[in-house]
C-alpha cells in the first residue's frame, strides 16, 4: 500500500490511471466521491464504496468490497476517525493500491475532536474552504498519475471551482441568516461550519456515533433548551439520537435535521453542492432566521462572482494608522496583502490578521516576505481612528498598516475591490454607536503595480497561504 499524505509532494511512479477502469478508483463516502466524480467528467465514474442505506458508522466490509478494495489503483478515505471498521482493510491493502487518508492532508484545515481532543474531527468538508483546497490537490493527484488527460482535470477543475466559490461568498458575507440565533448539537458535525462562518453553537451531546453519550453532556444540552438559550437542535438523518426524546421532553425546541454525508441525494458530481444547500436551508429555519434575507444574499452571491475587481484604477486618500496621508500610490511598489474589516470585529477579523501574519513568518515565504506588505482597510471609520487603529496592528504584526479615512472613501476603496459591508444596528437608542459590520472576510493579494492577482477566503490555514504566496511570488 502506498500511503500519500503530502499532496503537493507526490512521486507516483508505479500508478497510471491511462489504461485504468475508473471503477478502479474508489472513494469511501458520497460527498468526496462527488468531488471525484466532478474532477472525472469524460472520463468516467470512480466507485462509492460506502452506499445507501449504509453510513460510516454502520458500515461493515464484505468480501466483495475487500476484493475491490484490493484490486484498486486508488482508494481515497476521510480516516479512521470516520470509517473505523475500513481502517483494518486499508492496513492490509497490497503495494499497488495508492491510498490517500484526507485527514492526514496537512493543507486541509483539520480540526481537534472537541470530545476527544487526540482525535480529529472527520467533518471537514462542511467547511467548503477545505473542498476548494481539495479540489486543487485531487486535481494535482489525478495529473500526476494521469498525465495524458490533465487537460480534462484542469477543464472540469475550472468548471467546479466557480460554484465552490459562489456558495463561499454566500456564506461569508450577507448571510445573516445564520446569525439569527444560537442552537444546539445531538452529534458535532458542524464545527467547522462554525469556524468558518461565526455559526452560534453553544453545546453539543458527543462527537460522532462512534463515541460515548455521557448522562453529564445530555444534562448540559437539556439546560440549554430549558434556559431558552437555544431555539435550534440539530440531529443528523445518518446518526441515531438514541437518547433525543429524553434531552427534548416536555421542551420546545426547534429540531434541524441536517444530512452532512449527503444521504438524502443521489450520488454525483452535483450532489455537494445541494448538500451544502440543504444544510444550510435547514440552519437558518431551525435558528428562525430571516428567509428573505438568506435568499437575497444567494441570489447575490449568485450574480457575477467572476467579476472580480481589475486592481486599484482610482484615487484615494486615506490616513495610516500613524495619521500620515496614504494614497493609492503608497500601495505600489510592493505586494500589497489586504483584509477590510474593523477593531470591534469579535471574531472573524482578528482570526484572519492572526492568520496572514503567521504566514508571512512561515519559512515558505522567507524569500518573499520583504517584497509584502499587510494592510487592514477599516470599514468602520466612525470608530476606527488612526489613534484606535495604531494600539489595534500592534498587536499582530509591526508590518501591518492601517488605513481608515472618511466614509465616503472607504466605500470607494471597497467598491474598487467588489467587496462588501453593511452595519448591523443592535440598540440604536440606547447607543448609536453600539452595532456590528457584516463585511466581506477575504484577502485579497494585489500586484506592485496595483492590479488585481487573486483572492483568498476566509478560513484559509497559515500554511496554505504561506505556500499559495510563495507559488506566486518569485
Amino acid at each position: 500500500m502506498k500511503l500519500l499524505v503530502a499532496f503537493l509532494l507526490l512521486i507516483v511512479s508505479s500508478v497510471s490511471l491511462a489504461n485504468v477502469n475508473p471503477s478502479e478508483i474508489v472513494v469511501s463516502i458520497k460527498p468526496i466521491h462527488s468531488i471525484v466524480t466532478g474532477l472525472m467528467k469524460d472520463i468516467g465514474t470512480p466507485a462509492l464504496l460506502i452506499k445507501d442505506p449504509q453510513t460510516p458508522f454502520e458500515f461493515t466490509v464484505t468480501a466483495n468490497e475487500t476484493a475491490q478494495l484490493k484490486a484498486a489503483k486508488l482508494v481515497i478515505w476521510v480516516g479512521p476517525e470516520l470509517e473505523k471498521n475500513l481502517e483494518p482493510v486499508i492496513a492490509q491493502l497490497p503495494s499497488s493500491t495508492t491510498v490517500v487518508e484526507l485527514l492526514a492532508n496537512s493543507r486541509l484545515k483539520i480540526l481537534p475532536s472537541r470530545s476527544d481532543p487526540a482525535l480529529r474531527d472527520p467533518f471537514f468538508w462542511m467547511d467548503d474552504r477545505n473542498i476548494i483546497i481539495l479540489l486543487d490537490d485531487l486535481t494535482e493527484l489525478l495529473i500526476q498519475i494521469d498525465p495524458a488527460r490533465s487537460h480534462i482535470y484542469a477543464r472540469n477543475r475550472r468548471e467546479m471551482l466557480v460554484p465552490l466559490r459562489r456558495i463561499d461568498k454566500e456564506y461569508e458575507y450577507g448571510y445573516r441568516g445564520l446569525k439569527a440565533g444560537t442552537g444546539v448539537t445531538y452529534f458535532d458535525t458542524l464545527q467547522y461550519f462554525e469556524q468558518a462562518y461565526a455559526l452560534g453553537i453553544l453545546d453539543r451531546v458527543t462527537g460522532t456515533p462512534w463515541d460515548t453519550e455521557t448522562a453529564a453532556d445530555m444534562l448540559k444540552v437539556r439546560k440549554r433548551i430549558q434556559q431558552k438559550e437555544a431555539v435550534c437542535l440539530f440531529v443528523d438523518t445518518s446518526m441515531h439520537a438514541g437518547n433525543l426524546e429524553l434531552i427534548v421532553k416536555d421542551q420546545q425546541i426547534n429540531i434541524g435535521k441536517l444530512d452532512v454525508l449527503g444521504r438524502n441525494f443521489s450520488a454525483g458530481a452535483d450532489l455537494y453542492l445541494k448538500m451544502m444547500q440543504y444544510n444550510t436551508d435547514v440552519i437558518k429555519q431551525c435558528l428562525n432566521a430571516d428567509m428573505d434575507d438568506a435568499a437575497t444574499a444567494r441570489l447575490v452571491a449568485a450574480d457575477g462572482w467572476d467579476n472580480m475587481p481589475d486592481g486599484l484604477r482610482g484615487r484615494f486618500i486615506l490616513t495610516d494608522h500613524n495619521g500620515k496621508i496614504f494614497t493609492e500610490q503608497d500601495m505600489q511598489g510592493k505586494y500589497a496583502l489586504i483584509f477590510f474589516g474593523y477593531t470591534n470585529c469579535p471574531d472573524v477579523c482578528p482570526t484572519s490578521l492572526a492568520v496572514l501574519t503567521q504566514a508571512l513568518k512561515r519559512p515558505t515565504v522567507k524569500e518573499q516576505v520583504d517584497k509584502i506588505i499587510p494592510y487592514f482597510i477599516t470599514v468602520d471609520p466612525l470608530r476606527d481612528t488612526a489613534e484606535v487603529l495604531n494600539d489595534y496592528v500592534k498587536y499582530f504584526d509591526k508590518r501591518l498598516v492601517g488605513l481608515t479615512g472618511s466614509e465616503q472613501m472607504i466605500k470607494r476603496v471597497v467598491d474598487q475591490f467588489r467587496a462588501k459591508f453593511q452595519k448591523e444596528e443592535i440598540d440604536k437608542e440606547q447607543d448609536p454607536l453600539l452595532y456590528t459590520m457584516d463585511h466581506t472576510a477575504s484577502l485579497f493579494l494585489m500586484a506592485p503595480d496595483g492590479s488585481f492577482i487573486t483572492k483568498f477566503a476566509h478560513g484559509i490555514s497559515p500554511d496554505v497561504l504561506a505556500d499559495e504566496l510563495a507559488a506566486i511570488i518569485r
